[in-house]
């Protein structure tokens, strides 16, 4: 691709991104922040009274116009990025046009970004998880989210390598199984982490898990969709039709 294609690409991807950002937020605040609201009332119901902390910003502020930034700002983020992935996956993963690319694409980043960290690490709401371990948990997450990153950059280059040999359906088994078994390694290896207080909610926890992967699943599938058809458009433009009724001039 010359640069003005991957230029036009790249605004295309932050726009989709923009886009799907608002179906995400629509579903991490109806979806989202009723449990954090359960969760942040049971965290105070338990608190002692002289560890209540006055808010420097409010919660209203926080479930409104806070979410909305954090979630807008990583959808264009991670659009960007998502459309210079798609800008080298190309032609290069298969025989696929630029919707099936898309689809592929941000169907491959939510399994590596955020679906296999989530099953090692899932969300918690408030009131769970010690403070004076965020600095472990957060290096734990990110550790686990870049080795599945990685790892999924690997099965995707074995399986192109091995394809000459295998065939393209065995190939492909054997890239994603040996993706399995090394991220089956790495949750064996790497720390666990439990810190829900014997007495939270269990249904609580659920619903606040799966808000969080309805969020995700939500934001990369509408991406894929939206990104999809803006990049076929560039990509592979209509023809421009005669109307009825047009005269066109015959050749002298």
């Amino acid at each position: 691709m010359n640069s003005a294609t991957v230029r036009n690409l790249l605004v295309r991807g932050m726009l989709a991104g923009l886009g799907a950002g608002v179906l995400a937020l629509i579903v991490a605040y109806f979806l989202g922040e009723p449990n954090v609201d359960s969760a942040i009332g049971f965290e105070e119901a338990h608190a002692p009274a002289h560890e209540h902390e006055v808010e420097l910003v409010s919660r209203s502020l926080q479930s409104t116009a806070g979410l909305a930034t954090g979630v807008l700002i990583y959808g264009v983020a991670f659009g960007g990025i998502a459309a210079l992935a798609f800008c080298f996956a190309l032609g290069r993963v298969g025989r696929f046009g630029p919707r099936a690319t898309a689809l592929l694409l941000s169907g491959t980043a939510l399994l590596a970004v955020y679906v296999v960290p989530f099953l090692k690490y899932p969300a918690n709401p408030p009131a769970v998880g010690d403070p004076d371990t965020i600095g472990k948990r957060t290096t734990l997450y990110l550790l686990m989210m870049l080795l599945s990153v990685l790892l999924a950059i690997a099965a995707v280059i074995a399986g192109k390598r091995l394809a000459p040999k295998l065939g393209t359906w065995y190939a492909t088994v054997v890239a994603v199984l040996g993706f399995a078994v090394v991220i089956g390694l790495a949750y064996e290896f790497l720390p666990a982490v439990n810190e829900v207080p014997s007495d939270f909610p269990a249904t609580l926890l659920w619903r606040f898990r799966l808000s969080a992967l309805a969020m995700q699943i939500t934001l990369w599938g509408g991406f894929g969709l939206v990104f999809g058809d803006l990049a076929e458009r560039l990509l592979h433009p209509k023809p421009a039709t005669v109307t009825a009724g047009t005269a066109v001039a015959a050749p002298q």
